[in-house]
């Protein structure tokens, strides 16, 4: 059985190496956006200030879920590490990822929920809510984003970007693709005139039909 320790590096290279991914899918710019794995009742969290392009795993920090610093090795924990211990203490998360992805900042500034513009929309469990704005790092945007994520797997956040979480950390990643994709869909969508919104009854058939066809929609994990 693999060690602890063995599942915390290999949660750094994971981190280190998807990092790298956020600015050239679009999730991100600068320094913005972080990412997590849970390890037992440790947290592998992208550190501030550090170059998505040059992050190694020696640069990952790791806290409790007290938020207590573990292992730091001179960085600064990113700032919205509150929210990512809110999320896994929320839900059943083995990993969440924080975006600043233009359409989805976008969307949050004109709209209360990112709708089921289309079916695949179950994959995040349902029409996505959004977060009202509080500042950054604080824990009143934690305990928002935990309370948004309520038989969800993403959450929108207000003038500021995304959260998602998954069992494994590529699960929660392409959930946050997943959701930019939705809100373009919807503002292009929206450019051509009123769209047609699935009803919560359509959602719950293509749920039923993903579970059938095991293509693992349905549920947040």
């Amino acid at each position: 059985m693999e060690t602890e320790a063995a599942r915390l590096n290999d949660a750094k290279s994971s981190l280190a190496l998807l990092g790298r991914s956020l600015i050239p899918d679009g999730l991100a710019i600068g320094f913005a956006g972080n990412l997590s794995v849970r390890v037992g009742d440790l947290v592998a969290i992208t550190p501030s200030a550090v170059p998505y392009d040059e992050i190694t795993p020696n640069d990952i920090c790791v806290v409790g879920l007290d938020g207590e610093a573990v292992e730091a090795n001179g960085r600064m924990l990113s700032s919205e590490t509150p929210m990512h211990l809110a999320v896994y203490a929320a839900t059943t998360a083995g990993a969440v990822v924080h975006t600043h992805s233009p359409e989805v900042v976008a969307l949050s500034t004109v709209a209360s929920e990112l709708p089921a513009i289309h079916y695949a929309i179950v994959g995040l469990g349902g029409p996505v809510r959004v977060v009202p704005y509080v500042r950054f790092g604080s824990d009143s945007l934690a305990q928002g984003a935990a309370a948004a994520l309520e038989g969800r797997s993403a959450a929108i956040l207000q003038n500021h970007g995304a959260i998602t979480y998954g069992a494994s950390l590529e699960a929660a990643y392409q959930r946050a693709r997943l959701l930019e994709w939705l809100a373009r869909v919807y503002r292009l969508a929206q450019s051509l005139g009123t769209p047609r919104i699935l009803s919560a009854e359509e959602l719950e058939e293509v749920a039923a039909e993903s579970r059938r066809r095991r293509y693992g929609l349905a549920a947040p994990s």
